[in-house]
């Protein structure tokens, strides 16, 4: 089926859409996967911060398994 690493990435991808929604809901913000997408995109787009490559990969997953690009 699938490899340690397929399910280190969907775990990963997990635990980011996870962590948005749940900080959207906390902002009282429905999550809409179009917002849910933006989120992790800005998050991505915030160079400062030092990611581990499955981490790096799993957001930009998210972003095109919500249908836009990363």
């Amino acid at each position: 089926m699938g490899t340690s690493k397929d399910e280190a990435l969907y775990d990963e991808m997990c635990r980011v859409v996870g962590k948005v929604v749940l900080e959207m809901r906390d902002l009282g913000q429905e999550p809409k996967h179009i917002v849910i997408a933006g989120v992790v995109r800005t998050m991505l787009a915030n160079t400062k911060i030092k990611r581990s490559g499955i981490t790096q990969e799993a957001m930009e997953t998210v972003i095109r398994a919500l249908g836009y690009n990363a």
